[in-house]
């Protein structure tokens, strides 16, 4: 009889996932994803009320747990102190989605000194304090994932997106960076880079730049679905479908990369 490991591990029975933005769109969808593969989630966003009806639709079977908490990242205290008390019943996570809303668009050198702020303290400062609130727990488990929802700015500017493109970027060098630190206790770092995906954030987008050019959304999303080789913009589970194998035992050798879900938009390497 074969005894060896299955080569495709992706269960993650006994393992807890910690997911942000996870109300809805792609957060939302990876929380159903690492939940569907065994994991207890818990999911963090600002609305008590869609967090509830989430936490309602996640599969509960083999004695899973799901819970949530609330916070605002733009009010990086309420993280604080939510993740202060939640650390106090649940110890830590063995996974990290860290996942949230980007900064309106423009252009960089139009951009005020506060806008900078606001996506740098949302997009980096918090999840600096995600990565050091769970990061004992991920070392004495000898088994963490951390993987950030960026965009695929890292490679190639979005047009329009200057403080989003620029901030993008830091995340993905403090990322790259905690991937060599913490790789030798079990721990891997990893981005996934959504394209244009079916989300309230690309709605939202697409809507400003329409009013901002006097055009139809509809002329908006033809053009971007122009750029795509596949010809179509992602649904949310097919981002949630790589975030989850990047969290799975399967995904164990791979750190410190920048994993593009876009359909072949982007034509750098």
């Amino acid at each position: 009889m074969n005894s060896s490991p299955p080569i495709l591990n992706l269960r993650l029975d006994g393992k807890h996932a910690l997911v942000c933005g996870a109300s809805q769109g792609i957060g939302a969808a990876a929380a159903r994803a690492l939940a569907e593969l065994g994991a207890n989630v818990t999911l963090v966003a600002r609305s008590e009320d869609k967090l509830k009806a989430m936490r309602a639709r996640l599969d509960a079977g083999n004695g899973q747990k799901h819970d949530y908490f609330t916070a605002d990242f733009d009010q990086p205290e309420t993280l604080a102190t939510a993740l202060s008390q939640w650390l106090q019943t649940h110890h830590s996570a063995n996974i990290l989605v860290n996942n949230s809303g980007g900064p309106p668009g423009g252009p960089a050198h139009t951009a005020s000194v506060a806008e900078y702020q606001k996506a740098f303290t949302r997009l980096m400062l918090c999840g600096q304090m995600l990565v050091q609130a769970l990061l004992p727990g991920m070392q004495a488990s000898r088994y963490g994932r951390i993987i950030n929802v960026i965009s695929t700015s890292v490679k190639e500017p979005i047009k329009g997106l200057g403080v989003s493109n620029t901030v993008r970027w830091a995340v993905a060098g403090w990322a790259k960076t905690l991937a060599g630190e913490l790789a030798p206790h079990g721990i891997t770092v990893n981005n996934v880079l959504p394209g244009f995906t079916r989300t309230p954030r690309i709605e939202s987008l697409f809507k400003a730049r329409a009013e901002k050019e006097q055009r139809s959304i509809a002329d908006i999303e033809k053009e971007a679905m122009a750029l795509i080789p596949l010809g179509r913009f992602a649904e949310p589970e097919e981002t949630a479908a790589a975030i989850a194998f990047l969290a799975s035992p399967a995904a164990s050798y791979i750190n410190g990369i920048n994993l593009p879900v876009d359909g072949g938009r982007i034509q750098s390497l």
